[in-house]
């Protein structure tokens, strides 16, 4: 997801606050009927996921120029080709299997992952997507019959996780940062969650006692490991750790592939992140305050790639690979695919849509890319120029 320094932010049209307003008033409800305040990770919740009313709920377009960032797939097909080359191999080892893809975006991805895998004769036997919401279903399918017409019979949407038995390879991109967390701040005499109340005419923080055993202990444990200074402030996402656990029972045999944006958790809840990693994105522009506009932008925290590869360990799984976005990409053929541009106008672009990909200061080095495996022995092609599984 890329976005440009907040100046300033455009305001919404009469309709868009309307749908604000109404979720709103849906979350105060809620802080009402729970005693005056609600876990962050349940405003999250309800801000991007309320039905008719979140913000990947409700109608508004997410991606893209007209929407309020962009992700790697909207950037260039090139970023699928290289995931269905790392997608293939996993496949022809299997020999054949589905792929499922979790939380489908625009559906530019699964048309371009779909359309390499043809070239490279390796098809899955479905594209399965699984997708909450009932826009961006209808705006996929779309897609789908658009620009793979001939392909979309394997395309299958599913409201549901499909039975465990799955072989083949399950697929997330920009999926784990926008799943609830939970907020913490360091205090002197210990550290308190950072609640959610509503203050006169908006949201407000209220510092209180974590609201399970399990986040007070990730806590402390986070304060012990790494001498956390009072003041600091952090995200901790127990629903992510819970995805990949559920994604584990599913699989038999093949790949679970997720591409975010991220840190090892001692890169994570470093000194120079103390007021944490929670980010906003409205019309292209970035900041840091969620109670803004709810339900007409994203929220977002950072993923924390160690809690990822702890929660597929004790699942079973084997963590097979980790790395930047950078490195997977170009082990994947990124530059020998660029190769084939056809004239100079299509190489320029090319090489604009590689920069923003791969460079440092855009999307090259904070988005990485994991890797999840059960019954698959052969070294992925992804992870084979660089492997940084000894930082996790």
């Amino acid at each position: 997801m890329t976005t440009v320094p907040v100046i300033s932010l455009p305001e919404p049209d009469t309709d868009s606050l309307e749908v604000s307003r109404r979720l709103v008033e849906l979350i105060r409800g809620e802080i009402a009927g729970c005693g005056g305040q609600i876990t962050f990770a349940r405003y999250m919740e309800l801000a991007l996921y309320a039905p008719g009313l979140g913000y990947y709920s409700a109608g508004a377009r997410k991606f893209g120029a007209e929407g309020d960032f962009v992700t790697a797939p909207e950037i260039s097909p090139l970023f699928a080709r290289c995931v269905a080359r790392q997608c293939g191999q996993v496949l022809r080892a299997l020999d054949g299997g589905d792929m499922l893809e979790a939380g489908a975006g625009s559906g530019a991805l699964a048309c371009d992952v779909l359309q390499e895998l043809e070239r490279l004769d390796s098809l899955p036997r479905r594209y399965l997507i699984l997708e909450l919401s009932a826009d961006l279903r209808a705006r996929q399918q779309a897609l789908v019959e658009q620009r793979i017409p001939h392909l979309a019979t394997r395309v299958q949407w599913l409201d549901a996780l499909p039975p465990a038995g799955f072989r083949g390879v399950i697929f997330a991109n920009e999926l784990l940062d926008a799943m609830p967390a939970h907020r913490f701040r360091i205090e002197d005499g210990g550290a308190s969650e950072l609640h959610v109340m509503w203050r006169g005419t908006g949201f407000a923080w209220r510092a209180g006692a974590p609201s399970s055993a399990e986040l007070e202990r990730r806590i402390i444990a986070l304060r012990m490991a790494y001498d956390l200074a009072p003041g600091f402030t952090g995200e901790i996402s127990l629903s992510a750790r819970a995805w990949v656990q559920s994604m584990a029972e599913l699989l038999e045999a093949g790949l679970i592939l997720l591409v975010d944006y991220g840190f090892p958790r001692r890169e994570l809840y470093h000194a120079q992140r103390s007021q944490g990693t929670l980010l906003c994105h409205y019309r292209h522009r970035a900041h840091s305050d969620p109670f803004l506009y709810p339900g007409l932008q994203d929220i977002t925290t950072h993923v924390d790639f160690t809690a990822v590869a702890e929660a597929a360990h004790e699942a079973g799984l084997h963590v097979a690979g980790y790395t930047t976005q950078a490195h997977f990409l170009i082990a994947c053929g990124l530059t020998e695919m660029a190769a084939g541009a056809a004239d100079s106008k299509a190489q320029l672009l090319t090489a604009q849509q590689i920069k923003r990909l791969t460079l440092p200061d855009e999307m090259g080095e904070v988005f990485k890319a994991i890797a999840l495996t059960r019954g698959i022995n052969t070294p992925l092609l992804g992870f084979a120029l660089k492997d940084d599984r000894a930082r996790l």
